[in-house]
C-alpha cells in the first residue's frame, strides 16, 4: 500500500477537517506533507463499505488551478491532450498535463466553469509543481492563473448509496446529472459544487466548496449516512479502491518516465485537436508502435506484489510492479506493470520477486473491478 512508510511530522499541513478525522478515532499519517487519515475502523471494512454502501473521503489535500481571461480555453488546449473545447459550462474531463515528450507531469480533471474559466484539480503531490509548470507555459496567451490550493476544502462521497444519502440534503436532482456533469447547490447552507465524479470505481459525487466551515458539511454527511451504513475511509481504502478499478496514481503508474500511450490511456488523447504539447512526440509512437504497456495482472500463488517488487519475464528483469495490493473485494492479490508489448496479451505469465522468490503472475483484463458487473471473489 501506498501510504505504508509516510510518518507524522510537525510541519505538516493540515486540511480545515483535521479535527473532524481525530473525533472519529482516524490513525493520522503524513502523506506527502499532509497530516491525513489512513484508516479509521480498518481498511478492509471501510473498502466494502464504499463498494457495498457509501464512504465518505477527505481530498482536500488535493490541488485546485484555476485558469481564467480571454484565451483560457485555446491556453487549457495547449497544456492538455484532451479535448476541452468539447466541455460546455458544467462539464468535465479527465485529461494530463504532458510534457513535450508525451509523458505525464500529471493527471487531472478539467471544470468548465465557463467558457473564459477553467478549473483545474491535480494531485496533492504536484500542485506547486504544476502551478510553477502552468506558469512557464503561458507566454503568448491572455490568461490569469491562480493556485487556489490552500482555499478548497474537498469531500469525496462514493459508494452504491451515495446519492440516495446526500439528495435530501439538496436541491438540485442528483440523478439528472450525468457522469462528469457538475451543478451549484449548498449544504447546510454552504455553497458547494457537486460533481458526478470519484477515484473509487463507485458511483458517486464529488464536492468542493470554499467554506471555512467545511466540517458542517462532514458532519451533515456523516449524520445523514449513519442510517446507510455510510463509514468515513482513509487514504488506505482510497488506494484499493482505485487500484481495483484501474485508476492511474501518479508517481506510481505513470509520471514524467511514461507516455499517455504506453499508460493505456491512449483515449484522452485528441490529436485531430491541433496543437498541444506532447502532441509530435505522441504522434510519433503511434506511428512507430509503444515498446511497452502497462497491464493489470494477478498472483497465481500466496503473496502481495508490492510497488516497486521487481518483474521478470523469462527469468530476465523487465520492470518493477507500479502498484500492488491484496483486493479486499476480489479476495486475490492484484497489481500493475509495464511489460514489454509482445507480452501483454491476457492470459501471459511473468515472474514477481517477492523477497527471495520469484511468484507467477498472470496477465488479466482490466479494470479488475467493475460496478455491477464483478462479484466479490470472483
Amino acid at each position: 500500500m501506498i501510504v505504508n512508510n509516510f510518518h507524522i511530522a510537525n510541519t505538516m499541513k493540515k486540511t480545515r477537517l483535521n479535527s473532524s478525522h481525530k473525533k472519529l478515532g482516524g490513525r493520522m499519517i503524513e502523506f506527502f506533507g499532509w497530516e491525513m487519515p489512513v484508516e479509521y475502523s480498518g481498511v478492509i471494512e471501510e473498502h466494502m463499505a464504499v463498494r457495498q454502501k457509501a464512504g465518505l473521503f477527505d481530498v482536500s489535500h488535493m490541488g485546485e488551478i484555476i485558469i481564467s481571461g480571454n484565451q483560457a480555453l485555446d491556453f487549457v488546449q495547449h497544456l492538455t491532450p484532451n479535448n476541452a473545447d468539447r466541455l460546455t459550462p458544467g462539464k468535465t474531463q479527465y485529461s494530463a498535463l504532458t510534457t513535450p515528450e508525451g509523458t505525464f507531469v500529471d493527471d487531472l480533471l478539467v471544470y468548465c466553469l465557463s467558457l473564459s474559466e477553467y478549473l483545474l484539480v491535480v494531485n496533492a503531490a504536484n500542485s506547486d509543481k504544476d502551478y510553477e509548470w502552468i506558469l512557464s507555459h503561458r507566454e503568448g496567451f491572455d490568461v490569469q492563473v491562480e493556485n487556489k490550493s490552500a482555499e478548497y476544502t474537498q469531500i469525496a462521497l462514493q459508494g452504491p448509496r451515495a446519492l440516495e444519502i446526500l439528495q435530501p440534503m439538496v436541491r438540485i436532482n442528483l440523478e439528472e446529472m450525468s457522469s462528469f456533469g457538475f451543478n451549484l447547490a449548498k449544504i447546510e447552507e454552504e455553497k458547494v459544487l457537486i460533481s458526478r465524479t470519484g477515484y473509487t470505481g463507485e458511483d458517486g459525487v464529488e464536492i468542493y466548496t470554499l467554506s471555512l466551515q467545511p466540517e458542517k458539511i462532514w458532519d451533515a454527511i456523516m449524520e445523514r449516512g449513519k442510517e446507510f451504513g455510510l463509514l468515513p475511509v482513509g487514504l488506505g481504502a482510497r488506494d484499493t479502491l482505485r487500484l481495483e478499478a484501474n485508476l492511474m496514481l501518479y508517481g506510481n503508474d505513470i509520471d514524467e518516465t511514461t507516455t499517455v500511450l504506453e499508460a493505456g490511456l491512449g483515449w484522452l488523447v485528441k490529436f485531430k485537436k491541433g496543437e498541444f504539447l506532447g502532441r509530435d512526440a505522441l504522434l510519433k509512437q503511434k506511428e512507430e508502435g509503444i515498446k511497452r504497456k502497462i497491464v493489470g495482472f494477478e498472483l497465481e500463488a500466496r503473496g502481495i506484489a508490492r510497488s516497486h517488487y521487481p518483474v521478470f519475464v523469462n527469468g530476465e528483469k523487465v520492470s518493477e510492479v507500479t502498484s500492488g495490493s491484496f483486493s479486499p473485494y476480489l479476495k486475490k492479490a492484484i497489481g500493475l506493470t509495464y511489460l514489454p508489448v509482445e507480452y501483454t496479451e491476457v492470459g501471459t505469465e511473468f515472474e514477481v520477486g517477492i523477497r527471495d522468490n520469484k511468484i507467477k503472475a498472470r496477465v488479466v483484463p482490466t479494470p479488475f473491478y467493475k460496478r455491477g458487473e464483478t462479484e466479490p471473489g470472483v
